[in-house]
């Protein structure tokens, strides 16, 4: 009997519909769709049609897919049709688990709780090349299917079949438990699990995916236990390619945490009341987004960011992709403590840093844009003029150690957060959010490599200590960031650079140590916006609604909805469709940084 759906993914948030409901939301939507020209199909009654019209199948897909409960949806269809099906599992090709525990012990990094290294190698690795060029198709059978992640490693010409599944419900599914990790037998704790998608087998099933996205004949979205949706290949590909000259969004996920708030639970629609709280949306963090297809016939399709990053990453990324590939550079999410609590006291590492430890190609440095705020909400940032570091590290383990609360205001300054302020947070700069404030964070990609040193006692949404991680910190603080220097060089400046009738643009100046850059437009009317070969990343931090305009075709946008403009896009036009003015935050890259 099939597990139920209970057992199989652990969360309050809910699976992507099938299909798109008439609503229509007039404010954030926390399900944004792209609208394709091309058929999604539902169920595996079609799909089962589809795939008999062949002899021989590659059937591969994402570490995380629920492999026997496919095989077994699937074979049940091709039963209706009294069809002989022999299904090859590359499983059996796999290396041992102790052969693949030593090949990647140095990049899982032991028992540490958050930080590896990056593997470099390919999903092959994985496996026993001899026993992989072995596996010959049953002629015998009607269809032959050789099925499982790594299954296109048998090379066979025939029909290519992808499925990929979400990151948010690949941990969903960590979280009870019903998956493991590529090439593990062994029930790992959910930190663990997670360091070694990231750190390894995300590595390796990105390039294998990126291998495999030219050849596929069919894409099938898997996340829904018991259904799914799925695409013709060439369709598929021909979407990517509408969506790299349009404005689109992502679609967003969100997470509770220890300090979490509540103004997402009451501002943004369809939100799961019963979660604890919202501390995270991943508006645009790409390595863990999904972009959401949705067909002629309103069906959904979910796939990752990445699969337009591999399709064409110089058409979203203009004179960046030189420099990042396929690594898109910047991300926005929301970081919410309404009602909540201070983040910890934390830093990120330096380029050299995290590089060579961690095998990243670039840093975390980070900006905070208050989106909005309370009058008591603050953030923390930069240490005081008479900072001694070894007191202060005293302090920290001793909090660590032995429960003593610290006084961190005594080490680091605190500032009164207002509405439209962005306070800049390069590497190895000392930081955190206050309560009651609503922190757009604009910054590089990288994402967990936070290095928190103090974080009030608490324990986490589990009852356990939450990774303090004093050491990394201290070999990256920049203790000469402190005083007068905070103020005069971490709160930017804002400064008018042009106008226009009920218009203007103003530069958010940001850290030389960012390689991006931050604009806000406000305009009672529109704005006429040029790319200059970048791509733009925007969001609506005033205001009600904007529709966005490239050439004839127009995309309506709402407040606190993250949307991406390609940089194949020369130019745009925002116009304002509220009853007050607009403000339009941009970030893209400097051209020094390309």
């Amino acid at each position: 009997m099939e597990a139920s759906k209970q057992t199989l993914r652990k969360t309050t948030q809910h699976v992507l519909p099938v299909s798109n409901s008439l609503r229509t939301y007039k404010s954030y939507n926390i399900v944004p769709t792209f609208k394709a020209p091309y058929t999604v199909y539902d169920g595996y009654e079609t799909l089962a049609q589809n795939l008999l019209t062949h002899k021989t199948l590659v059937v591969d897909g994402f570490g995380g897919v629920l492999w026997e409960s496919f095989r077994m949806n699937l074979q049940r269809h091709f039963d209706n049709y009294g069809k002989k099906i022999a299904w090859i599992s590359i499983d059996s090709c796999l290396k041992s688990p102790e052969e693949i525990n030593e090949m990647i012990a140095v990049n899982v990094n032991g028992d540490d709780l958050v930080f590896g290294k990056k593997y470099t190698g390919n999903l092959i690795d994985f496996f026993d090349v001899e026993h992989v060029q072995q596996l010959v198709p049953d002629n015998n059978a009607d269809l032959c299917i050789v099925y499982g992640t790594g299954a296109a490693l048998v090379n066979w010409p025939c029909q290519y079949v992808y499925l990929d599944v979400p990151k948010n419900e690949i941990q969903y599914r960590m979280r009870a438990k019903s998956i493991k990790n590529l090439g593990s037998k062994e029930e790992l704790e959910n930190y663990q699990v997670y360091k070694r998608f990231y750190f390894v087998d995300w590595q390796v099933l990105n390039k294998h995916k990126e291998m495999l996205l030219g050849k596929l004949d069919y894409i099938v979205d898997e996340q829904r236990i018991g259904e799914v949706t799925w695409m013709k290949g060439d369709d598929f590909r021909n979407t990517l390619n509408i969506m790299l000259e349009r404005p689109f969004r992502a679609k967003p996920w969100f997470e509770a945490g220890i300090w979490g708030g509540n103004w997402m639970k009451k501002k943004l629609e369809g939100l799961p009341p019963d979660e604890i709280n919202y501390a995270w949306s991943f508006e645009l963090i790409t390595p863990e987004n999904g972009i959401v297809i949705e067909g002629d016939t309103t069906n959904l399709l979910e796939v990752s960011f990445d699969f337009l990053m591999f399709q064409n990453n110089v058409k979203l990324l203009g004179k960046a992709a030189g420099r990042f590939g396929n690594e898109f550079p910047i991300r926005f999410d929301f970081l919410d403590t309404y009602d909540g609590g201070n983040l910890s006291i934390q830093c990120h590492p330096r380029p050299a840093y995290i590089r060579e430890h961690f095998g990243e190609t670039f840093t975390q440095d980070e900006t905070y844009y208050i989106l909005d705020c309370e009058p008591d909400a603050d953030v923390y940032l930069g240490f005081q003029e008479d900072i001694d570091p070894d007191a202060f590290k005293q302090a920290l383990l001793d909090a660590q150690n032995e429960g003593i609360e610290m006084q961190a205001e005594k080490y680091v300054q605190k500032f009164k957060a207002n509405k439209h302020d962005l306070f800049l947070i390069p590497n190895g700069t000392i930081h955190a959010s206050g309560k009651n404030n609503m922190v757009l964070e604009i910054s590089s990609t990288p994402y967990i490599f936070t290095f928190k040193m103090y974080d009030w006692l608490r324990l986490d949404l589990n009852g356990n200590p939450r990774p303090i991680n004093i050491d990394h910190a201290f070999n990256n603080l920049y203790f000469d960031r402190k005083g007068d220097y905070v103020p005069d060089q971490l709160i930017s400046k804002q400064e008018v650079v042009s106008e226009w009738d009920n218009g203007r643009k103003l530069k958010l100046p940001t850290h030389q140590e960012h390689f991006y850059a931050v604009d806000r437009y406000e305009f009672a009317h529109e704005a006429v916006i040029a790319t200059a070969g970048q791509c733009h990343v925007c969001m609506l931090v005033e205001g009600e609604s904007v529709e966005v305009i490239v050439e004839s075709n127009g995309t309506v946008f709402n407040y606190a909805e993250t949307f991406v403009i390609p940089a194949s896009i020369a130019q745009y036009t925002v116009r304002n469709l509220g009853t007050h003015n607009a403000f339009l935050v941009v970030a893209y890259m400097k051209e020094e940084c390309c």
